[in-house]
């Protein structure tokens, strides 16, 4: 093996799980839990987060933390004093940045977004709204717990908490959706001109719901129709695509999700959470994964145990560079490449080569960007780069 060079500081962000919902919908295949009858043991799981940051601070000391991003699950289920105490406790363990994104996920429900005022003051300064769909029968279909109208008054309430950063979440090629129908669909979310949109395909994934029960979906050729057409009502209205599926006005980019993207680095705590770090002093570079189940979670971090680090194998560090590289549409230098995995450009230049002979990635030498023809097929470009 030869060794890794780190020439520069690697960017640091902060991931957070809650993982309860009000329930699991049929096509989630994330970690998260229906919440019990009992309610949240927010403050103990609170309590657990902040030991867990406390056990993982000697991993990055002296770094600062540019991005928090609190997902789930659903995060505004917990009340605002619990996210205010979260909060406070970070800034007590770590350096943050004074322009720190700190993102929230919430969902539409009324009495969620009867909160939003509580984490604007506790420090959230951006919101991510789970909408999916503004047509009442997708929702119901989606086993979603509200409604369009319930969403159009959560988008309100946040502008009206000052918000002004908000990320809107829609899914396209729902069950038996015709072409008008998102269309329709993607129009409405637009009119609403939310910072930043997340517009995705529904897919079945395994361990879930839809993937044992299917749902009559709309066929390839269709769905790619939705895609395309979606991608030029977003670029019609303003909004940049900056990766697959994720568009901004302006410079509202997330910055925490680019971070990702980018191979930077992340501290990730709570039930599931995974991080990665880069040690340079051990030319290496680690993954972290935490205890899944909440309950696992909160008497593994309360025993004060730490999880062992497992080191990525230096022949899979292209893959997982690749993997969300090759999806930012302006791609990635090649000196990007170098600093974050530590590689030479020599490791990976004859696939590069190849990559480019079959016109999957523009002739630009010194940036790794996918071609047109390339964007559709990212799927079978990055398994190119395993055991470089």
């Amino acid at each position: 093996m030869s060794q890794l060079h780190f020439s520069e500081a690697i960017p640091l962000s902060l991931y957070i799980h809650l993982p309860w919902c009000l329930k699991k919908c049929p096509y989630c295949d994330f970690n998260s839990h229906a919440q019990k009858e009992e309610g949240l043991p927010e403050e103990r799981y609170v309590d657990a987060l902040l030991k867990d940051l406390e056990l993982s601070v000697p991993l990055v000391w002296g770094r600062t933390v540019s991005s928090i991003f609190i997902g789930g699950g659903t995060p505004s289920l917990f009340s605002a004093e619990s996210i205010a105490t979260l909060l406070s406790g970070i800034r007590s363990l770590i350096k943050l940045s004074p322009n720190a994104e700190i993102t929230l996920e919430a969902n539409p429900g009324t009495f969620e977004s009867e909160k939003f005022a509580g984490f604007a003051a506790a420090g959230i300064n951006r919101l991510s709204i789970g909408v999916q769909s503004l047509d009442d029968q997708q929702l119901q279909q989606l086993g979603r717990v509200h409604d369009a109208q319930q969403a159009l008054t959560a988008y309100e309430t946040a502008r009206s908490a000052g918000f002004t950063n908000i990320n809107l979440d829609m899914m396209y090629a729902l069950p038996k959706q015709t072409q008008a129908e998102a269309e329709q669909d993607l129009e409405q979310l637009i009119a609403l001109q939310p910072e930043h949109i997340s517009y995705y395909q529904l897919t079945l994934e395994p361990n879930t719901l839809f993937h044992k029960y299917p749902p009559v979906l709309p066929e390839h050729e269709l769905s790619a129709q939705m895609s395309d057409t979606g991608q030029e009502l977003l670029a019609s209205a303003g909004y940049h695509q900056y990766e697959v599926s994720a568009y901004a006005l302006n410079d509202k980019q997330c910055r925490h999700n680019n971070n990702y993207w980018e191979f930077g680095d992340y501290l990730g705590i709570g039930a599931g959470a995974h991080g990665k770090l880069t040690q340079p002093a051990l030319q290496q570079i680690t993954r972290t994964t935490k205890p899944r189940q909440p309950e696992q979670y909160m008497q593994f971090m309360e025993a004060g145990n730490l999880e062992t680090p497992q080191v990525v194998p230096e022949q899979d560090l292209a893959f997982e560079f690749f993997l969300n590289g090759l999806r930012l549409n302006d791609g990635v230098t090649t000196s990007l490449f170098e600093q974050r995995t530590g590689l030479g450009l020599e490791s990976v230049a004859e696939i590069l080569g190849k990559l480019r002979d079959r016109g999957l990635l523009n002739d630009d030498p010194s940036q790794i960007q996918t071609s047109e023809t390339g964007r559709r097929f990212i799927d079978e470009m990055t398994p190119e780069f395993l055991n470089t």
